[in-house]
């Protein structure tokens, strides 16, 4: 009854999921609507715009069409009537990761981790599945089977990492309690996964915060270009409105952009164009006001901004040591030029799925190129924060922590001659004749300190 339950309650997770989504974008819409058209306007289009853009939200491209009467009415050439849509917003994708993530860790604590996540994935895949078959607009049409694979894997992967994570500190009686059994045995070599993940975790989350202060000071020092662009646009307030949202909607994937020109590789803004430390080669760009933001020239100088990513990679390789120090688990060189390798692995691939998201086409012609390249950026991050983690975990030990080592050491070697009854417990508790309490005692011969290694550099 239980595992029932567990199952109900993450589909009934799931379903919240989608309806909040959705909500989102139906509630502005249904303003939009309203103030543009009208109580009397055709409501028909709502529903298929606001499922589209849901969605287009969650890695689905959208191949667009316009129509005849649209070009002529607004002059477009016909050579950009068609094209396709594929930089994502990803605030809707972070939205359902984090909540598929915060579902499966519910799961995982009530014991049926991979139930919940498979239930919660099933029920997110079939309301996936209605709007792919409810909401088809004419001009921008998506690819069924990937309206319903793409949201449905969004989740699904949110759903297991939530449910991973607890189950793997808390145990969950059974296949994640074996694996942990067979990594525990592995000896020296035990913490490497759950350093490196941890360590990954460090570093993606560190450079997500640096990219977005590297954002909020752009937007701080060519915000009157931003305005500027705005006032371009010659939009009312509800337009404003309209295009703010947007801009949100697309936070994140501006987030992502930026930390591709931190690490190096920069991003395009077309065909032909780069945004990058050691320079910017710009074209006629569309006039989105959040593109304002892109700075008109920079030097080769500025490609001293790659230290971020060091320093950042450089912060993730000291809390794994902290965490290491503070468990007690000594490592050699090799398990911690392991845990460095798999932190700028595992970043790497973080920034090759990122990067695959925020980049694709944005706009007809010379807009079919756009956002970072998956290989370079991910390579060049992976690499800084490799780099950044190694100097932290492959660096001399403190003196404390050599000491604290030494400390363990010999009190496990005072143990282990107690437990043989050749240490000082065997002539150390000597009963005095009529003393109800022993004396403990212990001769001076039988004391010894601890052992030095003879690599500690405390002389």
């Amino acid at each position: 009854m239980q595992r029932l339950l567990v199952a109900l309650l993450a589909a009934f997770d799931a379903a919240i999921a989608a309806a909040v989504g959705l909500v989102v974008l139906l509630a502005p819409l249904t303003l939009l609507w309203t103030l543009s058209f009208g109580v009397t306007a055709d409501w028909g289009a709502l529903w298929p715009l606001t499922g589209t853009l849901w969605q287009f939200g969650h890695g689905v491209p959208l191949d667009v069409d316009v129509s005849a009467d649209v070009l002529r009415a607004t002059g477009i050439a016909p050579a950009a009537a068609a094209f396709t849509l594929s930089v994502t917003p990803l605030a809707f994708l972070l939205f359902t990761l984090l909540f598929a993530a915060r579902s499966g860790g519910r799961a995982a604590r009530a014991g049926a981790w991979l139930l919940g996540s498979l239930s919660g994935a099933a029920t997110f895949g079939v309301i996936a599945l209605g709007v792919a078959l409810t909401a088809q607009l004419g001009a921008a049409r998506v690819p069924l089977v990937l309206a319903v694979l793409l949201p449905t894997a969004v989740y699904l992967v949110g759903a297991v990492a939530g449910a991973v994570r607890s189950a793997w500190e808390d145990g969950d009686g059974g296949l994640l309690d074996r694996v942990h059994d067979v990594i525990d045995s592995w000896g020296d070599w035990g913490p490497v996964p759950s350093a490196s993940v941890r360590g990954a975790a460090f570093a993606v989350v560190g450079m997500t915060a640096v990219s977005a202060v590297a954002v909020a000071i752009l937007t701080a020092t060519r915000g009157s270009e931003v305005v500027a662009l705005f006032q371009a646009a010659r939009v009312d307030a509800l337009g404003a409105g309209v295009i703010t949202l947007g801009h949100l909607a697309y936070l994140p994937t501006i987030i992502v952009w930026a930390a591709s020109w931190l690490a190096g590789p920069g991003f395009a803004v077309g065909v032909g164009t780069a945004v990058s430390p050691a320079g910017t080669q710009l074209g006629v760009v569309p006039g989105i006001p959040v593109l304002g933001l892109l700075p008109e020239s920079t030097s080769i100088w500025m490609l001293i901004v790659i230290i971020v990513p060091i320093g950042v990679g450089a912060f993730a390789g000291w809390a794994v040591r902290s965490r290491l120090v503070w468990e007690g688990t000594p490592l050699g060189t090799a398990p911690r030029a392991a845990i460095a390798a798999g932190i700028g692995v595992l970043t790497a691939a973080v920034a090759a799925v990122a990067a695959l998201l925020a980049g694709g086409s944005m706009g007809p012609g010379r807009l079919a190129e756009a956002g970072p390249a998956v290989l370079p950026f991910a390579l060049a991050l992976g690499g800084e924060v490799l780099l950044g983690a190694a100097i932290l975990l492959l660096s001399p030990r403190h003196r404390d922590e050599l000491a604290e080592e030494r400390t363990d050491r010999w009190i496990a070697e005072m143990s282990a001659s107690d437990l043989h009854g050749d240490g000082p417990s065997a002539s150390a508790v000597r009963p005095v004749q009529g003393d109800p309490f022993p004396t403990v005692t212990a001769p001076v011969d039988d004391f010894r300190l601890p052992r030095r290694d003879p690599g500690d550099p405390l002389d």
